[in-house]
């Protein structure tokens, strides 16, 4: 949905149809929607990138193809011990060298929405 009234809209759309059919699954929906519409308050450049699951997909990829060049591991501990590095290396590139998200513009955006709720937050405390 390209916002939170239209993904509202349409889960209630959903629940309608489905509540009797899949209760189950309307109260799943009905309990996590705030959960995972969350991303749509942020910046557009934002939403695109966390909406997916691409950067877990691609972490999960780079975790396989390392465990198909080992195939059995001797113990848990060398599990853990490939996974770790694994995981620093990646770290390592995001902060030093290419950033998945670049957050001062997120920063920026923050501190516009603070500016802006501030004047309601004061009608709300004086009332």
């Amino acid at each position: 949905a390209p916002d939170l009234k239209t993904a509202r809209l349409l889960m209630n759309e959903f629940v309608e149809e489905y509540a009797e059919k899949a209760p189950k699954a309307v109260k799943v929906l009905e309990e996590g929607f705030d959960d995972v519409t969350a991303v749509l308050v942020l910046p557009d450049r934002y939403r695109r990138r966390l909406r997916t699951t691409n950067g877990v997909e691609r972490l999960n990829e780079e975790i396989r193809r390392r465990e198909r060049v080992i195939r059995i591991f001797p113990n848990r501990e060398s599990v853990i011990r490939l996974l770790g590095a694994l995981l620093m290396e990646i770290d390592e590139t995001w902060t030093t060298g290419h950033l998945y998200l670049n957050m001062d513009e997120y920063w920026q955006w923050k501190k516009e929405q603070q500016k802006s709720t501030e004047p309601a937050m004061l009608d709300v405390v004086n009332a």
